[in-house]
């Protein structure tokens, strides 16, 4: 997004923000996918949230030169915060990350060189996948964020290094090269998800990670993409374990691939992905996470599957057909599973979901959206649907 600005002041200030409200009517017990006869008939239970809020400034110096930065908060707060874990028997914890849920999604200094050519160095958008690419709240129907990307991948994904970049026609393209993945903070639900956060005052960057990224826009009105990552993941943790040879070959090889179109015309918009993710050594990281770490660690103990996989797709219709003032009438859905198991690993079915969501996005100005939205989630036969009403309100705009 950051990347698109054009303005005539060489000072840009933006950002983006959502308000969300739901009730979801299905028990939020821990132990709800152990025991589903249990919990089938819990009560209701409601969350009012502010998922994010984002502001970012920018500057453009002249020969070439500019920097954009971005702070992110999540969910209102920062520091600490108290959680049931789901992973361990349901206990609390007291979960402190760096910087707590207040980030610094980018932080980076650009040369252009030609619009063909553009160098970036700093922390980034890692744009692997549809979301990570257009994550910003004007760019989903769903109250929420596209559940089958953002539990099996970063979201968003930011990390710190190197990027070439540019336009070429009906083409654009870029190539990463930033920290690589923590093996260690791979787990059951959320494939390799926090796999580039760093519990530390640094990122460990044992290993590099290597992202690209490209776009065609030949056809009117519609933008087809390609997307990857490539990287060691094992290892990349503190302190280094390579004195420890019984694991000196495993390398963790993490391997995602992404396809992702957007098709929009006045009143018609139709969005769609399709990514698949895997791990080597997947049973032997999982053994180290379980057995050599110790309890206090910052990794979850849950094992990591081979692979796992996501797709789905959302349509929506302007019925007012009118330029300024929108209103879509929308549908969506999306598959995902984020624990592909390897032969000889446990399968877990609850984590396979299937997700259906239809509502409405009113623009009463091209800056803002209120959206609502009907969603259920459908797992295995033997688990109990998950029904839920949202609705949320949402900007996305620049101030200067």
């Amino acid at each position: 997004m950051a990347q698109e600005i054009k303005t005539q002041s060489p000072l840009t200030v933006g950002g983006y923000g959502e308000v969300a409200i739901s009730r979801n009517f299905y028990s939020d017990n821990v132990y709800r996918y152990s025991n589903p006869t249990r919990y089938k008939d819990d009560p209701s239970h409601g969350r009012f949230d502010i998922p994010h809020a984002v502001f970012y400034i920018g500057y453009d110096f002249g020969s070439g030169w500019s920097v954009q930065s971005e702070i992110e908060f999540e969910h209102t707060g920062s520091g600490s915060a108290v959680e049931k874990e789901f992973t361990e028997a349901g206990e609390w914890e007291q979960e402190i990350e760096k910087g707590g849920e207040v980030a610094l999604e980018q932080f980076w200094i650009q040369k252009t060189f030609m619009p063909q050519l553009n160098l970036r160095i700093g922390h980034m958008v890692v744009p692997v996948g549809a979301l990570n690419n257009a994550h910003e709240p004007l760019n989903f129907f769903t109250v929420y964020r596209p559940e089958g990307e953002s539990t099996i991948m970063p979201s968003t994904w930011h990390d710190t290094g190197i990027s070439i970049l540019g336009d070429l026609g009906d083409w654009s393209y870029e190539f990463q090269v930033i920290a690589g993945l923590d093996a260690f903070m791979f787990n059951r639900d959320n494939f390799i998800k926090c796999g580039a956060a760093s519990p530390y005052e640094f990122k460990v960057a044992n290993n590099y990670g290597f992202a690209a990224r490209i776009d065609n826009r030949s056809i009117k009105d519609l933008r087809i993409s390609l997307s990857g990552y490539y990287g060691n993941s094992m290892h990349n943790s503190f302190p280094n374990d390579m004195k420890d040879t019984r694991y000196k070959d495993v390398k963790g090889r993490t391997t995602v691939g992404c396809f992702d179109f957007c098709y929009k015309s006045n009143n018609l918009v139709i969005r769609g992905n399709a990514d698949y993710g895997c791990v080597s050594d997947a049973v032997t990281i999982s053994t180290v996470k379980r057995n050599m770490t110790s309890n206090n660690a910052p990794y979850k103990k849950t094992p990591v599957g081979k692979a796992a996989m996501t797709y789905g797709g959302e349509a929506g219709f302007n019925i007012l057909g009118e330029a300024d003032e929108k209103l879509f009438v929308f549908g969506r859905y999306e598959y995902y599973d984020p624990y592909i198991p390897a032969t000889d690993q446990q399968d877990y079915t609850f984590t396979d979901v299937q997700r259906i969501a239809a509502g409405i996005n009113w623009l009463p100005i091209p800056q803002i959206a209120v959206k609502a939205e009907f969603s259920e989630r459908f797992r295995d036969s033997r688990y109990n649907n998950e029904p839920s009403v949202s609705i949320g309100i949402a900007y996305m705009g620049f101030f200067k």
